[in-house]
Parts: C-alpha cells; sequence; structure tokens
C-alpha cells in the first residue's frame, strides 16, 4: 500500500520533535512491512488543504494523519467525503479516536501497528451534514472552550493547565439552557446544563471516548441544572471515569436525535471534537455506519521498535 502522510508540525507532540528524523523513521517503518510512506510535514494553516491533496490522491491507498484531535477530526471528515482509508497516528493530549481504534499512543509503537493493520470500517457521526468522529456538544463544553481559547498558553503543559483553570472558571458559573430532544421516540423539551452526542457510547473507567465504534447508535448525554458544587463533583468523576452513575445525567442510544434550541442567543457556541462552531437553532445527528474508512493496528507483536527521532526534545 502507498500511505500519504500529512503531519501537523504545530500540533502537540511534533512542536518539540525533530521531524526529518522522524519521518524517516516512519518511513523505514512502513518500508520494512513492504509499504512506502509519502510524508508531508505541514502548518496548521496548510492543514486541511494537505489533507484534502491527499484524499483526493489516486496514487494513495490511505491517508496517515498525524497530530491532535482537531487535525484527526478534519482528517477523518476529509477521508470520508473522498471514500479513502484513514490511518490516525496520535500526537495530542487526549488522542480520543486513537484511544477509540485501539492504536498506541506512544509514536514508534503506533506506525509499527500501523504499518502491519488492516483496512477496515467504523461508524462516523454527522450533525448538520459535519462529519465529527467524537462529539458534538453543546452548554458546560462549549463554555470551557471558549474560556480556555482565550488563554494564553505555549505547549501542551500549558494546554493543560489552561484548560484546568478554564474548568474552574466554566463550573463557577453553571448555565442553563432549553432544548427540545427528537428522536423516533417523540420531541421532549427540557433544561440543561449540558448535552453532548457521541459517535457510539462513551465508556467508563476512563476519560470519555467510545471503546467501541461500529455498533451504529449515537450516544446521547443530558446533564441537568444543578448547583456549582454538585457539577464540580460531576468534572471530577469524569476524570476518574466513573460519571454514568450521577443521579442527574441521562443516557440513551439512537441512530438519529435533532436538538432544537428555541432560546438560543446570537452568540451561542457548541463543541464538534473540539473546535467551537456557532450553534445553529436546530441540529439535526445522525450516526453512518461503517462510513469511514481506517486501517486498524495490528497488536500482536510484542516488542514494537523504538527510535530517538520519536523522543521529546
Amino acid at each position: 500500500m502507498h500511505f500519504i502522510g500529512v503531519f501537523n508540525k504545530d500540533g502537540g507532540t511534533f512542536r518539540t520533535m525533530d521531524m526529518p528524523a522522524f519521518t524517516a523513521m516512519a518511513e523505514r517503518v512502513f518500508a520494512d512491512e513492504g509499504h512506502t510512506l509519502e510524508c508531508r510535514v505541514v502548518e496548521v494553516e496548510d492543514l486541511r488543504a494537505e489533507l484534502e491533496r491527499a484524499a483526493a490522491d489516486p496514487a494513495s491507498a490511505a491517508v496517515l494523519a498525524g497530530g491532535g484531535d482537531g487535525t484527526i477530526s478534519a482528517a477523518a471528515g476529509i477521508c470520508f467525503a473522498h471514500g479513502m482509508a484513514l490511518a490516525v497516528l496520535p500526537a495530542g493530549t487526549m488522542n480520543l479516536f486513537a484511544r477509540s481504534l485501539g492504536v498506541p499512543l506512544q509514536l514508534a509503537a503506533a506506525l509499527d501497528a500501523i504499518a502491519r493493520g488492516t483496512v477496515g470500517s467504523v461508524d462516523i457521526a454527522t450533525a448538520n451534514g459535519r462529519p465529527f468522529v467524537h462529539q458534538f456538544s453543546v452548554g458546560l463544553h462549549s463554555r470551557l472552550v471558549r474560556i480556555r481559547n482565550a488563554l494564553t498558553y505555549r505547549s501542551r503543559w500549558g494546554k493543560m493547565l489552561a484548560s484546568l483553570r478554564a474548568v474552574a472558571l466554566a463550573l463557577s458559573r453553571p448555565l442553563v439552557f432549553e432544548v427540545e430532544i427528537s428522536t423516533r421516540h417523540g420531541t421532549e423539551r427540557r433544561k440543561a446544563t449540558a448535552i453532548a452526542v457521541s459517535n457510539n457510547v462513551l465508556g467508563e473507567g476512563h476519560v470519555p471516548y467510545a471503546e467501541t465504534i461500529d455498533r451504529g447508535v449515537l450516544g446521547v448525554y443530558v446533564v441537568k441544572p444543578m448547583p456549582a458544587a454538585d457539577l464540580a463533583r460531576l468534572a471530577l468523576s469524569l476524570a476518574y471515569g466513573n460519571w454514568k452513575a450521577h443521579p442527574l445525567v441521562s443516557e440513551r442510544e439512537v441512530a438519529q436525535v435533532g436538538l432544537r434550541f428555541p432560546r438560543r442567543k446570537a452568540s451561542a457556541m457548541a463543541v464538534i471534537d473540539g473546535e467551537l462552531i456557532p450553534l445553529e437553532r436546530q441540529v439535526d445527528l445522525r450516526i453512518h455506519a461503517q462510513g469511514l474508512r481506517v486501517v486498524l493496528p495490528a497488536l500482536e507483536k510484542a516488542a514494537p521498535r523504538t527510535d530517538p527521532a520519536t523522543e521529546v526534545a
């Protein structure tokens, strides 16, 4: 197979790496498994255009996207539109879709597993036609991302500290909004502090990500209004992965769902795979079962290779 690797040099781990050494090592890993890999290291402003070129290249069998969750989400949407297979190289902070796919989080191990992997299909979701691989959310999460984006940070650790500060600020002022939730069972009107719709059901015992992404369902989570102290305890439960037991959090599984926000403010925002977007008054979400072709990692090899190029400078 011929892979085109598109690596976001401004994202996550790649910021502090010797990228020429890393790409040379990656090319050797793929060559050892009988593949060819063409690496393209780009800045964030050129990322989408390069992903589009790679996904439309008739010589390519798969796009190897490297970066954080934003990079991977963009690559997934583009590959979905082109019918191209996506390989995920996790170089971000959370690496949520990589976790769902079972890709090792250490870069050398990830390259090895991908090079020995096979092409399969998993689910992808859309919100008003826009693809996402992890989650669409409204309310608390969008406020948190909005606050964090206004803070200054220069490194991965700085981003993590900014996220903690943003959590504290967001929790200090719980918001409440009205939403109409429509499924095949009918429409109900609810008050909520947060709503999240995920690509398949989120797992427990770890940071929220779907452990299985081929069941053909959306997970719909509604957080009822609660005092700031209770909301802080819920945030702590999220960190430990035991939040589903909270009495003010509901979960359901559907193939599609409509969300209508009758009192939406003009400035209201939503988050889709970590990116802030304007919130539309009506949002229709659906799952596309087996809609995304991906390279599923092979994990049976006991001792993946290591290379100095993968070390953080």
